[in-house]
């Protein structure tokens, strides 16, 4: 006879159930204490004002943009065979503004590039004096070497 497999009953794990409460005050307890740190507190009382002020002042910038496009764009479709060759006068105006002061500080850099280079192919007053402090010593060594080869060719 065949087997017949019955399927495993499903139990779930028990669940804790926890008051709405209990969540908060785990988030604003520390070391097991039952309440809200003076400091969390304080923080809560000043930012709550502050925050709920500048979700207003927002709302209120918003309708107010809203307003004024409203307001200015009947404007701008009356203005438009105007203002578009205006804009693009401007445009180029301020762009051409900018190019030639890029080609100027490009220029003004490449001049003071060649200026420096053309500085350090000249050797220093102060780098002469030690090129000649280096070869007089080299020179000195030298001639003391000579000796000191003479006198050991003397006494052998």
């Amino acid at each position: 006879m065949a087997e017949i497999h019955q399927p495993h009953h499903y139990q779930p794990q028990q669940q804790h159930h926890q008051r709405p409460g209990d969540a908060m005050k785990g988030m604003f307890s520390e070391n097991n204490q039952e309440g809200p740190s003076a400091s969390k507190v304080l923080a809560v009382v000043t930012l709550l004002p502050i925050g709920g002020f500048l979700l207003i002042f927002a709302g209120l910038t918003f309708v107010g943009t809203l307003i004024g496009l409203a307001v200015s764009t009947p404007l701008l479709v009356i203005f438009s065979p105007v203002l578009v060759p205006a804009t693009i006068a401007i445009g180029l105006a301020v762009a051409g503004f900018l190019t030639s002061g890029a080609f100027g500080i490009t220029g003004l850099s490449s001049l003071s590039c060649i200026a420096n280079y053309l500085r350090q192919t000249r050797v220093p007053e102060h780098m002469d004096y030690a090129k000649r402090r280096v070869q007089d010593t080299a020179s000195y060594y030298g001639h003391r070497a000579r000796e000191m080869g003479h006198n050991v060719k003397e006494k052998a």
